[in-house]
């Protein structure tokens, strides 16, 4: 008998994805095609698949073919904001990006988790909100339910596992405050 784990035990839970498996495998082949074979400059084009499956994105959003997006319907990115080369939206929750905003490459936004103190190792998510006029540098980790306030910077190969204060750089793993950004 397992005495931490039981996934036999694992279920998902109802409408977890938004979508149906089909819809989700429909996704999952455009992302590999049509939008990650697309040129480097095509960002329109991308935005349109990404609206075409439900994602909410302003205008002059610049998106590069490498983004991985799990569930766009579970995306909404506003005006003007830029997603770097290999960044990860783990979007099983709710990803909201402001305006003005800077997700550089490598960084991975993880809207869900598992509770590792059930032995049934259920998943939950929580939703991620980077406002406005945010750059979070390259390679950096958001967890779920984080909230990184307006203009606040977070450097290279931060982790961030709690709330980060508007206009401030903050830096490490864990993230924490350490100057005013100006």
């Amino acid at each position: 008998m397992n005495k931490y784990n039981e996934l036999s035990q694992f279920k998902l839970p109802v409408n977890f994805r938004g979508k149906s498996g089909l819809y989700v495998q429909v996704w999952w082949f455009v992302q590999s095609s049509l939008f990650r074979l697309s040129p480097q400059f095509l960002y329109g084009w991308r935005r349109f698949l990404l609206r075409l499956f439900g994602a909410k994105i302003g205008k002059g959003v610049i998106i590069r073919p490498s983004v991985r997006v799990t569930y766009p319907w579970k995306l909404t990115i506003g005006d003007y904001s830029w997603v770097g080369d290999n960044v990860e939206l783990y979007t099983l929750g709710e990803v909201e990006i402001g305006n003005n905003c800077v997700i550089s490459q490598k960084s991975y936004l993880c809207a869900a988790s598992h509770d590792y103190t059930q032995p049934d190792f259920p998943i939950w998510a929580k939703k991620i909100s980077i406002e406005d006029e945010c750059w979070l540098a390259t390679d950096v980790f958001i967890s779920p339910g984080i909230t990184i306030h307006k203009g606040a910077v977070i450097g290279a190969r931060s982790s961030v596992f709690s709330d980060m204060p508007e206009g401030m750089v903050c830096v490490g793993s864990p993230a924490k405050p350490i100057k005013q950004r100006l």
